[in-house]
């Protein structure tokens, strides 16, 4: 402390040596020497030759970007339309999906480098909490997270969303040898054991914030239960322990069992013949369940003043208004979803998808994987 306190001053020029041998200390004589200083323009023009200014967050093992920022995102491969492994002929076994392609695009409307990298989910987001790759910060960001209300928020930033509030939640249950739902569409869960899809939106905490849209009242008495099984993928391993009886029902986004129904042009990592099960073994007793997310999918989801957020949403803002991210949109199937500029056609109201509408809106069957509300609530 003598020392620092002597700098300080800079009228005291006696420092204080400890020697080893001795333990005793001696008082040097004062020396005439003036200190070396530096004017402040001098340091300045130093601490710039030796750390140019940075232009996005660094990254242990990543050359940083010279002239331009350099981001890199990730994505995992197993969600068809948001981030999945393309398929020849189409794509060479690379990443895609509409986060990495509005990714890219930035590229056209901004002075920015984007690189996206394959990661899995848990790298980004756990069970209630941030994922160590993120909190590592072995990329910046990772693609295609909703904006949810709750615990991402205590770890994390978002970027601005690149899709509408599309994502609603639903509570998928059982059904028995009649075709009936196991819970009806008017239970609270109360007594319910709730098996949530670890890492993914809609959270477990945020069943609480969400509302039975048969009796408008919110959830509650349930207990959420950890999958009892892993597969390497948690959407399968939620819906595995529902079906296996260890769970009553299964808090996940109302339109994922149509997401996971097999098709050509991506590379499945979960169970096709399971997932088909859809309204002859499982179906929904809740759709529409909006109240879990403050925004829609987002292009980056990061670690807390990671400063990601200021470099994109500048270029977010610009490339939602370019013909190129309508025609991404158009190639992802995602054009009701999208916001809408110029490019897209000025069609009058946009038919609502089914798994966006309440329960007590719903035109279908259980028998099409979306149970309405039971008959006796329902205002007919």
């Amino acid at each position: 402390h003598d020392h620092d306190h002597d700098h300080d001053h800079g009228d005291e020029t006696t420092d204080h040596h400890h020697h080893d041998d001795h333990g005793d200390e001696t008082t040097m004589a004062p020396t005439t020497a003036a200190p070396i200083t530096t004017t402040e323009d001098e340091h300045d023009h130093d601490h710039e030759m030796c750390a140019p200014k940075l232009k996005e967050p660094p990254i242990p093992g990543v050359m940083p970007g010279m002239e331009k920022p350099k981001i890199i995102l990730g994505q995992d491969i197993d969600w068809p339309g948001y981030a999945f492994m393309g398929s020849p002929p189409e794509s060479d076994f690379e990443t895609e999906g509409i986060g990495k392609d509005i990714a890219k695009g930035l590229e056209s409307v901004c002075d920015i480098e984007v690189h996206v990298t394959e990661v899995r989910w848990s790298d980004c987001w756990g069970n209630a909490v941030i994922g160590d790759g993120l909190s590592a910060g072995e990329l910046h960001g990772c693609m295609t997270y909703t904006h949810t209300f709750g615990a991402r928020n205590r770890f994390c930033e978002f970027s601005a969303p690149i899709l509408k509030d599309n994502k609603p939640g639903g509570i998928l249950v059982r059904l028995d040898e009649f075709g009936d739902p196991e819970i009806s569409g008017d239970s609270d869960l109360s007594g319910k054991k709730v098996v949530d899809v670890v890492g993914w939106a809609p959270t477990a905490d945020t069943l609480a914030l969400a509302e039975n849209k048969c009796t408008k009242q919110r959830f509650s008495g349930y207990t959420i239960v950890q999958p009892t099984m892993d597969t390497g993928n948690a959407n399968n391993d939620a819906l595995k322990t529902l079906l296996d009886g260890d769970a009553d029902a299964m808090w996940v986004y109302a339109d994922q069992v149509k997401n996971y129904q097999c098709g050509p042009g991506a590379t499945p990592n979960w169970d096709c013949e399971m997932w088909a099960g859809f309204g002859t073994n499982f179906s929904y007793i809740q759709t529409g369940l909006f109240g879990h997310a403050q925004a829609g999918t987002t292009l980056a989801l990061s670690k807390k003043g990671s400063g990601l957020k200021e470099i994109l949403d500048p270029c977010i803002e610009k490339f939602l208004e370019t013909k190129d991210y309508y025609d991404i949109c158009v190639k992802h199937g995602f054009v009701e979803s999208c916001f809408k500029n110029d490019f897209f056609p000025s069609s009058g109201s946009s038919e609502t998808l089914t798994w966006e509408l309440p329960t007590d809106q719903l035109t279908t069957k259980c028998e099409d994987g979306y149970c309405p509300c039971p008959a006796e609530t329902s205002d007919s």
